[in-house]
């Protein structure tokens, strides 16, 4: 029952050839960051691993009753981040219902979004990602966890996540940015091979959402 209704509410995002969305949230956070990452991360899918998504990347408020047309979410920013009440409520049941949640600290919002997370999911922990979880086997295969992409604090790179009844369906990425990893090459001058890592572990979180 479950699994059937988590298909008719994602129903119209894998009829309409899988559209992805960014999270628009409050705070002052710049949500808005790495703006051709994720379209970057969407044809890098469609030509990688058979996906068929829409590269005109939508964007959604967490409030809004859109979230729950997309089956991935990717969210970003350097600094705060408040969601409302209603925020709070919404994204619950759109990740319970079958909904994945991508945040990927760009630098600075550490302290902000495990806050948020917490109120999201009062009752779970944020608990640490392990190597052996498969969004590390596949497509790609990462044997050591989360790739580093860029220095900043030169801390290792580390993936937290919230799981309900075994599914990972929220996924924190920390002190790695993989977003910045994602962008148009001139952004960042990053090597081709630095750039690649970040995509194909993009991969890797985009099939394991399509696919759980």
């Amino acid at each position: 029952m479950k699994k059937l209704l988590t298909l008719l509410l994602l129903s119209p995002a894998l009829l309409l050839a899988q559209d992805i969305a960014v999270l628009k949230y409050s705070g002052g956070g710049d949500w808005y960051g790495n703006p051709t990452s994720v379209p970057n991360l969407a044809k890098f899918c469609n030509q990688n691993i058979n996906t068929k998504i829409n590269t005109k990347i939508a964007t959604v408020e967490p409030g809004s009753p859109d979230l729950f047309s997309y089956p991935f979410i990717h969210m970003t920013g350097h600094g705060n981040v408040v969601f409302s009440d209603n925020d709070i409520t919404n994204l619950r049941n759109y990740l319970t219902s079958g909904g994945f949640l991508h945040i990927d600290d760009n630098y600075g919002m550490d302290q902000y979004i495990r806050r948020e997370i917490k109120r999201i999911f009062p009752d779970k922990e944020l608990i640490a990602v392990p190597i052996t979880h498969e969004i590390f086997k596949g497509p790609f295969n990462f044997p050591n966890g989360m790739p580093k992409i860029h220095e900043h604090d030169n801390k290792q790179p580390e993936a937290f996540g919230v799981f309900i009844e075994g599914r990972l369906v929220l996924l924190y990425t920390h002190e790695t940015d993989l977003g910045d990893g994602w962008e148009d090459p001139e952004v960042h001058n990053d090597p081709k091979e630095v750039r690649e890592k970040a995509l194909k572990m993009g991969a890797n979180i985009v099939n394991y959402a399509f696919n759980n």
